[in-house]
């Protein structure tokens, strides 16, 4: 018995922006493309990777893991940041995608990151110990399970900036020259991930480089940050729990173990509990 596929068209209106270009004055604009979804993938990256492979090759955007795992693919999609691998291609509406909103563009959907990347580089991204240094390779931090887990809900981020770029306040002050920039959402999940960690010895550090006017009490708890993270993640929380650190009204537990164990080649990676 023969099946017959029936061609299912949908409208695409991509923003476009060739700094390069000398066709359209170098203006960013609008450019819709028909695509036949019942020969494609269900998500809106299969989409674009549909129209550059048949359409249009000078389309521009980024993706690599195509599994959410990256952060490669955020964009905004029909108004919402999201990521392009994750967001399912709506049937009833037609799809605008544009580039992360209030970031500089690049190319089309491609926008630099320098300056987020900066400021997370700002927070320390890595453990701080105060104690002797220990043989790299051979030997690795204890923590207990307990330990472990008060950092899920924050490990999880992969920096794909959906978070910072839908937040106003880091519109409005995350370009302003640092130390007076709001950190935004991202960077700040990830510097209460740090401090929390039951390893790293610079709390005292970490959290005195916070006090200031634009790093953290810029957030106005509009909470867009939570709602667009296609992780799940709650930055607004994380920034609430780290004012609570800043005026001393909560503090880091001490670690419920401490030292360091020598690492078992024979044994893989596994932790020791």
């Amino acid at each position: 018995m023969f099946q017959f596929i029936v061609s299912k068209s949908k409208s695409i209106i991509i923003y476009r922006y060739n700094p390069e270009s000398t066709e359209r004055g170098k203006k960013p604009y609008m450019q819709e493309y028909t695509v036949d979804v019942s020969n494609c993938g269900p998500m809106v990256l299969h989409a674009l990777e549909k129209i550059k492979m048949e359409q249009d090759s000078s389309l521009t955007f980024r993706r690599s893991c195509r599994e959410g795992i990256c952060g490669s693919c955020g964009m905004n999609i029909n108004g919402v940041n999201k990521l392009a691998c994750l967001e399912k291609i709506s049937t009833s509406t037609k799809t605008k995608i544009y580039p992360l909103p209030h970031m500089y563009v690049v190319k089309d959907l491609v926008v630099d990151f320098t300056r987020f990347l900066e400021q997370h580089k700002r927070i320390k991204p890595y453990l701080i110990r105060k104690d002797d240094k220990f043989d790299e390779g051979e030997e690795y931090y204890l923590q207990s399970i307990k330990d472990r887990d008060k950092l899920d809900g924050y490990v999880e981020c992969i920096l794909c900036a959906c978070c910072s770029t839908s937040c106003p306040e880091y519109w409005w002050h995350g370009h302003a020259k640092a130390p007076n920039d709001f950190l935004g959402p991202s960077a700040l999940l990830n510097a209460y991930r740090w401090i929390i960690d039951s390893r790293d010895q610079n709390t005292k550090s970490r959290l005195d480089e916070l006090k200031n006017y634009y790093s953290v009490y810029r957030c106005h708890q509009i909470n867009n940050c939570t709602s667009c993270c296609p992780k799940n993640l709650k930055p607004g929380l994380a920034i609430s729990k780290l004012r609570l650190l800043l005026a001393g009204c909560s503090k880091k537990g001490k670690p419920e173990m401490e030292g360091v164990i020598k690492s078992d080649p024979t044994k893989g990676a596994n932790h020791p509990c």
